[in-house]
């Protein structure tokens, strides 16, 4: 059982990470009415990169992170790596797992604060739970 659940964990991660939305100045609705300028003209802070939030995502057991990892990941491969490495550490009798993402804005982006995102990302993920548990199954019967 131990496998069918890391298995699973990993679907759920790769899940929340993919669906993360990354920072496009383009879209942003402050740089709507400047989008027919061409490229360069938008607002953004100085030195902008997207992928804040996608490499946010922490995976932690019995102990809810408090901190930003400082990770900026636009693809999210490096923050897949790390949150699978955490979770192959998992154990039976671990009592919680935590899929976390502390970043201020958080909450409005998981609220629909994104058009990339606008149902958010966790709460589609939690209904999927069941769907990535049967599958991680049936991955481990071959």
């Amino acid at each position: 059982m131990e496998v069918v659940t890391k298995v699973t964990f990993i679907k759920i991660l790769a899940r929340l990470v993919m669906m993360s939305p990354v920072g496009n100045p383009s879209i942003w609705q402050v740089n709507a009415k400047i989008a027919g300028k061409g490229k360069g003209n938008e607002r953004k802070p100085a030195g902008y990169t997207g992928g804040r939030f996608r490499g946010n995502w922490q995976v932690t057991f019995d102990e809810v992170p408090m901190k930003e990892t400082g990770r900026i990941d636009k693809s999210g491969e490096v923050t897949q790596a790390e949150g699978n490495h955490v979770i192959g550490q998992f154990k039976v009798g671990m009592k919680s797992v935590y899929f976390s993402n502390v970043v201020p804005y958080a909450y409005r982006l998981e609220m629909g604060h994104s058009k990339q995102a606008p149902k958010g990302m966790v709460r589609i993920t939690a209904q999927e739970f069941q769907q990535f548990f049967h599958q991680a199954i049936a991955e481990r019967k071959g």
